[in-house]
């Protein structure tokens, strides 16, 4: 019976763990279609940052509820993760408990695994109290209807479960350890070792050691077999995050804050333009390719950059953004959220498109328009409250610029003021309707 289980055990881990390899082969490959962009530089300081905001959690404890609580889920998240490894080894080779070869230090692990399992489980009850009975701005928006919420929701119960089955399958152990049943008895350790779970055993007072051994087994099976669950469920869900982060932050950009990217291509013309013994007719340099220029800005994403598309995929929807945002705070349909899940939703589109035909297949949408809308591009202020305000490096503002670019070099659709304002700026030198000799007239004095 026991080499059937180890059997069991090994299959369900085999296919848990392949199918996690085969959707992060997929996220790998949807990431790839964006354009290529080097960010390998300043590898210490890159390493500084992801250290100080992904593991250190920095810009989480801005808000200092939610920061809490987050830190507390997140630390309880990699101690708890100890035990997993632990009921892994258990599995494949029939062991029980493992580690308690270490003595007095496995009594405290335990301790500590048990006491943040409860922490976790009164943290995630909160964040669900917050997210549906408080009615929280930054909950309410749009774009977090149907799935979205659900998807929320869906990750704090399995929290909740997987926190609750873990304290059952203690209580119940820590019960037949007393009762002196074979193959737990020998692991018996002090009341300490089980602070939490030892206020369960009342639920268990009376029953039978065979009735015992059943509840343990099954909150240990229903255990690893939710989080393996949990691990294939995380592409499909914000909660990807977990694993993307870290890359996310540190592929983020160091530069200034709100400092506008050059396009290559413009700039050379510009630099043509302003060398007064360039020749326009000149033919290339010898190893120069007299190429036509790329696709201005980013109407679908493919013309978006890599950093850009692993933005979408590790946004939390956690709302900090929108809530930031002066043009959502002032009624316009702009949410930097959105921008984020609506890029997101299209990567996906394109990837399962990519997967059922082989390469991608022309579906007459594109992220502009079918996704994005034009007056949401417009109604950003460019202040960046948004990218400073999310708490794992996420650059909305990047996407609306680039898709504005788009709209005003390859379609001439920016909004009429726009229009007047750069006709001036050509003709004037200035945005206003003001002839060049009159542009300094504000200086003088009355």
């Amino acid at each position: 019976m026991q080499i059937v289980s180890q059997i069991l055990f090994v299959i369900a881990l085999l296919a848990g763990v392949g199918f996690f390899a085969r959707n992060i082969k997929r996220l790998i490959r949807n990431i790839k279609l964006g354009r290529e962009i080097d960010r390998t530089d300043n590898s210490g300081e890159r390493f500084a940052k992801m250290a100080r905001i992904a593991l250190g959690q920095s810009k989480m404890v801005k808000r200092p509820v939610s920061g809490f609580l987050h830190i507390i889920v997140y630390v309880g998240f990699i101690i708890i993760n100890i035990e997993v490894l632990e009921i892994v080894i258990d599995g494949i080779f029939g062991t029980h408990r493992i580690f308690s070869f270490l003595g007095g230090t496995y009594d405290v692990l335990i301790a500590s695994f048990e006491i943040f399992a409860f922490l976790v489980f009164v943290g995630v009850v909160i964040f669900w109290i917050r997210r549906n009975a408080l009615n929280i701005y930054r909950f309410l928006g749009r774009e977090l209807k149907g799935w979205p919420k659900n998807d929320a929701n869906y990750i704090l119960y399995f929290e909740m479960v997987l926190m609750a089955l873990f304290l059952i399958m203690n209580a119940t152990d820590y019960q037949l350890q007393l009762n002196g049943a074979d193959h737990y008895a020998s692991e018996a350790g002090i009341m300490g070792s089980f602070p939490v779970s030892q206020f369960l055993l009342p639920l268990f007072d009376g029953m039978s050691n065979a009735t015992l051994i059943i509840i343990e087994r099954a909150a240990w099976w229903l255990h690893i077999l939710g989080i393996l669950f949990f691990l294939n469920y995380l592409y499909y869900s914000k909660h990807l995050h977990i694993l993307l982060a870290f890359p996310n932050v540190y592929f983020s950009k160091l530069s200034l804050q709100g400092k506008f990217d050059n396009l290559e291509s413009v700039q050379k013309e510009v630099a043509l333009m302003m060398d007064p013994n360039a020749d326009p007719f000149a033919a290339p340099a010898e190893g120069e390719e007299d190429a036509e220029p790329e696709k201005f800005g980013a109407s679908d994403v493919f013309d978006l950059n890599q950093v850009q598309l692993l933005n979408s995929y590790t946004c939390t929807e956690c709302g900090r953004c929108t809530s930031e945002c002066p043009a959502n705070q002032t009624g316009k349909k702009l949410s930097p959220r959105k921008i984020m899940m609506d890029t997101r939703d299209r990567l996906e589109e394109v990837g399962e498109n990519i997967t059922k035909n082989g390469k991608f297949e022309d579906d007459g949408k594109q992220l502009l328009d079918n996704y994005i809308l034009r007056e949401e591009l417009w109604a950003c202020t460019t202040c960046n409250a948004c990218v400073e305000a999310c708490p794992v490096g996420i650059d909305p503002l990047s996407i609306i610029l680039d898709m504005r670019r788009y709209l005003v070099m390859e379609q001439s659709a920016a909004p009429n003021e726009l229009s007047i304002a750069m006709t001036n700026i050509e003709n004037n030198g200035a945005p206003w309707p003001y002839n060049q000799m009159d542009r300094l007239n504000w200086a003088k004095e009355n």
